[in-house]
């Protein structure tokens, strides 16, 4: 019996982006904002909306670096205070239970092996059967309708039963 796990970014990646002043930010093509809305925000490295109120930064992020037609970047929200989220086996963070999810399946080398689209809460029936197929290393999550990255997707063995 196989499993997945989901993957959030690293904090550590972008919290001395926030101690930088607005100039600097924008010379990055990076935006400071504060949230007006409810889930209009979900974080990259919490894997949680960004509560009203609440400081983020809007930046472009290359999350598909390998040397194919499918290299990618685009841009991601992250919240000041987050800490990295560490998902259980098989578990969906809510901000991508809520959305609509674009799959892709790579493989090891980044070519792209499969894609589709499913409603967050029914992303167990897709990711599983993907990260299933022959070759395949990982699959990236979208939020559909803006197209952003959310997270990555591995296949893991489940853990075997415990032997008295």
């Amino acid at each position: 019996m196989q499993t997945f796990q989901i993957h959030a970014l690293p904090a550590a990646t972008f919290a001395p982006l926030f101690e930088l002043d607005d100039e600097a930010l924008q010379r990055q093509c990076i935006r400071r904002r504060i949230i007006d809305a409810p889930h209009e925000a979900p974080c990259r490295v919490s894997l949680q909306d960004a509560e009203v109120g609440e400081e983020v930064l809007l930046l472009p992020f290359a999350h598909h670096e390998h040397a194919t037609p499918y290299r990618s970047s685009g841009p991601i929200f992250v919240r000041r205070a987050a800490q990295q989220a560490c998902p259980s086996p098989s578990e969906v963070p809510d901000s991508l239970r809520r959305r609509l999810l674009a799959l892709r399946a790579y493989d090891a080398a980044g070519w792209m092996l499969a894609c589709d689209v499913t409603p967050g809460d029914a992303l167990e029936a897709l990711l599983i059967p993907m990260l299933q197929q022959p070759g395949c290393a990982f699959v990236n999550l979208h939020y559909a309708r803006a197209g952003c990255y959310a997270a990555r997707a591995e296949l893991r063995p489940a853990p075997l039963p415990l032997q008295a």
